[in-house]
């Protein structure tokens, strides 16, 4: 399937990994907390994207095995994959912040879900799979 991206939802412990996004007017969601991942490069699959990215942004090393639940969904832009994967807190000491945003935080995902400036679509699906893997 082509897809033009891939998102992770990245727990440590309890709460989900995000990014607050660069405070520029040329760029989607400016200011926003955002979740690891982006474009697709080249003819990579959507988990080595996501993973890819993730190391980019914040220097975390996932394998594919760690991610235990994908979706994809429309954007404008075209497909889109979620991912959502659980490693320990403390690797949270291993995060080598990236190039690109403002900063990264732990947050509790219904934070997120309800925060005023969560990426919208995101907070839709990880909503989605909060909803699943609870039951």
């Amino acid at each position: 399937m082509e897809f033009s991206g891939a998102k992770l939802a990245l727990f440590l412990g309890d709460d989900l990994l995000v990014i607050r996004r660069d405070d520029r007017p040329d760029i989607p969601w400016p200011d926003h907390w955002d979740l690891p991942g982006g474009g697709r490069e080249g003819l990579e699959s959507a988990a080595q994207c996501a993973l890819r990215e993730t190391f980019e942004e914040v220097g975390l090393t996932l394998q594919e095995r760690d991610l235990v639940w994908a979706r994809h969904y429309q954007r404008p832009h075209g497909t889109v994959w979620f991912f959502a994967a659980h490693q320990p807190r403390q690797m949270q000491d291993k995060i080598e912040f990236g190039d690109e945003g403002q900063g990264w935080s732990l947050m509790p995902p219904q934070v997120y879900c309800d925060h005023p400036l969560a990426v919208p679509h995101f907070a839709v699906q990880l909503r989605s799979y909060l909803a699943e893997s609870a039951g």
